[in-house]
């Protein structure tokens, strides 16, 4: 069976409650129940202090993000005057990024149903004011591995859409603990988050949001 075809039988299978946004886009309410939720924020603690959060730039004009983010795993997403790629270090400690927290890569194992391990795990942080444009997942060598997104913190409002910006586009809220898988014909959906609802989860003491996305970077 094709990596993307097990990926959403798979968790169908094992989710009752999981929806197909649009073909090849899961989502899985509640994935990570609240126990769950809380040990993998505290996991994030120790991912934070090898590897603190830091503000990205945007190519060539240099504006800053409004999300702030860091990485772990072999690899790390970075953005800044010079474009987005991936790197082996943090750009401002010089540090190897830390390893992927288990947690992380259960629920990659659990809804990727992938041939691989993800080799990157993006962890952006959203405050109140922090918005994420309509984008792509397209720095990868291998698009046949999906993306999976974990959500913690304060519900955000997520929009999604096709392969193009032209196509329509629709949202949904994200609370803690919900998970989305961009794959098969979705794995190149433009997407992103419009707004952060403030104070719609006691999750994270100081608020916001936690997104963490799992990724397979290097083609097998």
């Amino acid at each position: 069976m094709p990596a993307t075809a097990a990926c959403e039988s798979s968790a169908a299978s094992r989710h009752p409650a999981t929806l197909e946004l649009a073909p090849g886009l899961l989502y899985v309410p509640f994935y990570l129940d609240r126990v769950a939720q809380e040990k993998l924020r505290d996991a994030l603690e120790g991912v934070l202090a090898a590897a603190p959060l830091y503000q990205p730039l945007m190519p060539r004009s240099g504006r800053a993000f409004s999300v702030r983010m860091t990485n772990c795993g072999p690899l790390g997403w970075i953005s800044d005057r010079d474009g987005y790629r991936y790197q082996a270090q943090h750009p401002l400690t010089g540090r190897d990024w830390p390893p992927i927290p288990a947690l992380a890569l259960r629920a990659w194992a659990d809804l990727a149903q992938y041939r691989a391990l993800p080799d990157a795990c993006l962890v952006n942080f959203y405050d109140a004011a922090a918005r994420m444009g309509l984008h792509q997942d397209r720095d990868e060598e291998d698009f046949d591995a999906p993306v999976v997104s974990l959500s913690l913190g304060d519900t955000c409002l997520f929009r999604f859409g096709g392969s193009t910006r032209k196509e329509p586009t629709q949202s949904i809220r994200l609370a803690s603990g919900d998970a989305i898988v961009l794959g098969g014909p979705a794995r190149l959906a433009f997407h992103g988050v419009d707004r952060i609802i403030a104070g719609s989860s006691t999750l994270l003491p100081e608020g916001g949001r936690f997104n963490l996305t799992l990724r397979r970077v290097r083609a097998l």
